[in-house]
């Protein structure tokens, strides 16, 4: 099957059929959410409870055991406070069912789970104030922190070898450089990749290992008010990318994520870090790869979108909007250099962490 048809495309009466059949619930109302590869709706139930239902795509529904790790670590994080979703088991008391659905291109197997709903907005649609880029640095942090603590039979499985998106995948865009000949950003991404090779690979071994989200961006992210003039993050969404990585890799994600819709993306750094290092404050061989490890995220998320132009031609505007702007800070931050970017987080972390601690004096 081709990868476009591995994506489900339920139609309203198969999803009403199914969370009957599956959670034994009436659904009032349904409404599709935007996913990338899989689907994903909004189910208002007769019984009053709100969820969203999430039909995995059938290549990712062959490995249930990553998916079982993923609503494992979730549950994990909402049992010690933090903004997860869990999922509602099902009529059988499973987790997940692996359902035969036809989606017009013949039957295929999709896992299905049902997912509590949690309010608040994507922090995409809302104003990126330094207090909110405080919260998502401390997020972060917070949540690398606590999955370390978390046990399973199948953690193994986390060492996800050749996964693409793990930033210790760099190497592996190789294949996919061409795919930029004749675009100026080419010569900026062979560069970041060499820097990679020689500056960050003999170093990894200084890195403090831990389980990472892999995907702490904008959309995965709600907040909503908290009854002053800033915003709490109320929810965390989409544990896709989990694997085991280096704590360094999620902040440098985080990062590069919070620059792309800011206005003033320079800026970012300094908030996140200081809110990463109010919970795991990084060594010194941490601290001297950051920079270099923001623009490798940048060089993947590019060079990957670049791919998946290529075999789907039909969403280029789609697949291109983060890359479009990517390139610019990419650029921006390569011509800016090491030096100048990572002196200016740091002196802004170091600010924004002052000013905090003044602000909890006053209110004292």
């Amino acid at each position: 099957m081709s990868v476009k048809n591995s994506k489900p495309n339920l139609s309203h009466p198969q999803v009403s059929e199914m969370v009957k059949r599956v959670f034994g619930l009436t659904p009032s109302l349904i409404r599709s959410l935007p996913s990338y590869d899989d689907q994903n709706f909004f189910v208002g139930t007769s019984e009053g409870g709100e969820y969203v239902l999430k039909v995995m795509n059938s290549a990712d529904s062959q490995n249930s055991t990553l998916l079982e790790l993923q609503t494992h670590a979730m549950t994990f994080l909402h049992q010690r406070g933090l903004p997860a979703q869990t999922a509602l088991p099902t009529c059988t008391g499973q987790l997940m069912s692996l359902e035969e659905i036809d989606c017009g291109f013949g039957i295929h197997k999709y896992l299905v789970r049902l997912l509590t709903y949690l309010p608040g907005s994507v922090i995409a649609k809302i104003p990126c104030s330094p207090q909110v880029l405080y919260e998502v640095g401390k997020m972060a942090a917070k949540i690398d922190t606590i999955m370390q603590e978390m046990e399973h039979p199948q953690l193994p499985s986390l060492q996800r070898k050749n996964f693409i998106w793990n930033l210790s995948s760099i190497p592996l865009l190789e294949p996919y450089i061409p795919l930029m000949d004749g675009d100026p950003v080419q010569e900026v991404v062979k560069a970041v990749m060499e820097q990679y090779r020689t500056r960050v690979i003999p170093k990894l071994d200084y890195f403090r290992k831990c389980i990472n989200h892999g995907d702490f961006n904008d959309h995965n992210i709600l907040a909503q008010p908290d009854g002053s003039a800033g915003y709490k993050i109320s929810g965390i969404l989409d544990f896709g990318d989990m694997s085991s990585g280096y704590y360094v890799f999620e902040l440098a994600i985080a990062i590069m994520y919070m620059m792309i819709e800011n206005p003033s993306p320079l800026d970012v750094g300094g908030p996140v870090l200081a809110g990463w290092e109010s919970v795991f404050p990084l060594n010194e061989a941490e601290k001297e790869a950051l920079y270099l490890l923001v623009l490798c995220r940048f060089c993947q998320s590019l060079v990957l979108a670049r791919h998946a132009v290529v075999q789907q031609p039909e969403n280029e505007e789609y697949l291109m909007t983060t890359a479009k702007t990517g390139i610019r800070h990419l650029c921006r931050l390569w011509e800016l250099g090491e030096e100048e970017v990572a002196a200016k987080w740091f002196r802004g972390a170091a600010q924004y962490a002052e000013s905090d601690k003044s602000n909890i004096v006053g209110v004292e």
